[in-house]
């Protein structure tokens, strides 16, 4: 599986981004696709969830409400729409694939190189 984030930028607090992740075609067969961000000098830490199996959706408690995942099937695309941008959302962005639904990056065998996301107060 071949995944490609981008869609980063420099938005104002209270702003809107669109990340993109473009998958390989055999992201259809069944993976979960999750989105996560890293501060520096922080661990990765998970941000939405999306099984590209059964449309299960799970987002952490502090992008709930602000971030939804949707996808476009002919394009295996996943899209990330981040709404009401607070500057703690500064990261980098990385999509990211799995055989198996779970939280921990650890779980993600496959990686695309991440997107920077900086929110200014």
């Amino acid at each position: 599986v071949q995944l490609q984030a981008s869609g980063g930028g420099l938005v104002q607090a209270g702003g809107s981004l669109r990340l993109p992740c473009a998958a390989s075609a055999s992201i259809s067969r069944g993976y979960v696709v999750g989105w996560f961000r890293q501060i520096l000098g922080k661990e990765r830490e998970f941000v939405a969830i999306y099984s590209w199996k059964n449309f299960e959706t799970l987002y952490a408690d502090s992008v709930k409400g602000r971030l939804t995942i949707s996808r476009d099937i002919a394009q295996n695309t996943m899209y990330l729409q981040m709404n009401s941008l607070k500057h703690e959302d500064t990261a980098i962005y990385y999509c990211a694939a799995a055989t198996a639904w779970g939280t921990m990056p650890a779980r993600y065998k496959y990686w695309g190189q991440g997107t920077e996301v900086t929110v200014s107060s």
